[in-house]
């Protein structure tokens, strides 16, 4: 008996050595997380290519390609392969999941590759989920899972998405926000708006060229809105300094930026969040609107982190808006969980694609 255990356990070990591990991939504009089942999230990288356009190869990925923006010859140049959430190139996309996979896999090469759970923003087209499905499907994985982001943002909040009662999630991420309400395992009622932080981070661009007559990038913007953004006013006004091009003499300048002046940049593009936050309860039904006055709205991804935006939300929605805990990997983490019990969050999935044989 003993020696028949032993066996069935060698067979065992073998046959986990040829099968890669479950991978749960948040597919972001701005970055992209990679979980592995039983190792937890093992990647956070832009979601950014270094491009070399003279021979179409792919020169960095992720954070090394990052590094490279703004900084390279004429040739080379750093792309996003998403834009608002979804493949606009879509081999170089391909390029960018074939390069997480492997790392997330520590480079060794399996007979199976892995399954495959990627979040998308809600309400993307048939053609669009395909082509996540066909871009993970080439970059070696076995069998791909699609889930709108504002379900796996749930999900990995722990939220009762399951039960038959309305559960509310804003997902900001980089490129979009979903807005999503959640019951019996799938969206009641959802909106993606193209108002996220990259749109704030044009705002505070513009609002920089028009006020101090001075260019930044967006990388600038960007530490700005880290640094200083708050959408009510604080007791101490936050400040910080930023260098861009004069654009009367040409030459470089360093100036101060409050918050008030944040404030003031991104005002439009956070009332545009607000309405189409209301437009969601608006046309959500009125059972599951009360379940959402009662357990609250919360915000995931990275736009959740502004100071105030929860607050802001309270009082114009008239619902207690909560900040997760750990909002920017929420989406990441709701991946994870349907690997755990993928037949348990069935219904939770857009589509599934065919298992691959290892001769496919």
């Amino acid at each position: 008996m003993d020696r028949l255990k032993t066996l069935i356990k060698s067979i065992r070990d073998r046959f986990s050595s040829l099968v890669s591990d479950d991978i749960g991939i948040d597919l972001g504009t701005a970055n992209t997380l990679v979980y592995v089942n039983g190792r937890g999230i093992v990647i956070s990288e832009p979601s950014m290519v270094a491009l070399n356009q003279k021979t179409r190869q792919v020169v960095a990925v992720g954070a090394d390609a990052k590094k490279m923006l703004g900084r390279t010859p004429s040739h080379i140049v750093a792309v996003q392969p998403l834009i608002d959430g979804v493949i606009s190139d879509f081999e170089v996309t391909e390029e960018m999941l074939s390069y997480l996979i492997r790392k997330a896999q520590n480079g060794k090469s399996r007979l199976l590759g892995p399954r495959v759970v990627v979040g998308v923003p809600s309400g993307i087209t048939s053609v669009e989920v395909r082509a996540v499905q066909d871009a993970a499907r080439n970059a070696g994985a076995r069998q791909v899972f699609i889930v709108e982001e504002p379900m796996a943002a749930a999900i990995g909040i722990r939220l009762p998405v399951r039960d038959p009662s309305g559960s509310m999630v804003i997902d900001i991420g980089g490129g979009t926000t979903d807005i999503g309400i959640v019951s019996l395992g799938g969206l009641v009622n959802a909106k993606n708006v193209r108002i996220a932080g990259d749109k704030l981070n044009e705002d505070i661009i513009n609002y920089i060229r028009s006020e101090f007559k001075i260019l930044i990038g967006a990388k600038s913007a960007e530490e700005l809105k880290i640094a200083v953004a708050a959408i009510l006013e604080e007791e101490t006004p936050i400040e910080a300094t930023v260098r861009g091009r004069d654009l009367v003499t040409g030459l470089p300048r360093e100036i101060t930026i409050t918050d008030a002046d944040i404030r003031e940049a991104i005002a439009s593009s956070v009332d545009q969040l607000i309405d189409s936050v209301k437009e969601v309860l608006e046309t959500a039904p009125p059972e599951v609107v009360s379940d959402v006055m009662r357990r609250g709205i919360y915000l995931a991804g990275g736009g959740a982190l502004i100071r105030g935006l929860a607050e802001l939300l309270t009082d114009h929605l008239g619902v207690q808006v909560y900040v997760s805990d750990d909002p920017l990997t929420a989406v990441v983490r709701g991946t994870g969980m349907i690997l755990e019990d993928i037949d348990a969050y069935e219904e939770a999935l857009i589509t599934q694609s065919h298992e691959l044989s290892p001769t496919e």
